[in-house]
């Protein structure tokens, strides 16, 4: 198993972060089947290989994941992807 855990600066506040957070998750899913559900303020995520959590609050978004033995060797450019997005969708970390 290999961890991520990636924190980003939440400037939308929580609705539209918890909007653009759905964004993502939807196309996850549709794209590469990821199962997703809200619990409060943090999406909970799962496929064959991965399970992890988005978590909100006022003041960043806290993504954090559990990549199986497969997706490990790829956990930098996993991790470079996330960072992409969540700047491309909350704006730059700074």
């Amino acid at each position: 198993m290999s961890d991520i855990d990636i924190r980003h600066p939440n400037r939308l506040g929580l609705q539209q972060t918890r909007d653009a957070v759905d964004q993502i998750a939807r196309k996850l899913s549709e794209k590469f089947g990821v199962d997703y559900r809200w619990v409060d303020d943090a999406l909970d995520f799962e496929r064959s290989g991965v399970q992890g959590r988005i978590a909100l609050d006022d003041k960043d978004v806290h993504v954090t994941a559990k990549l199986g033995f497969l997706l490990a060797a790829m956990k930098g450019p996993i991790e470079a992807e996330i960072r992409r997005v969540l700047a491309e969708k909350l704006g730059p970390a700074d």
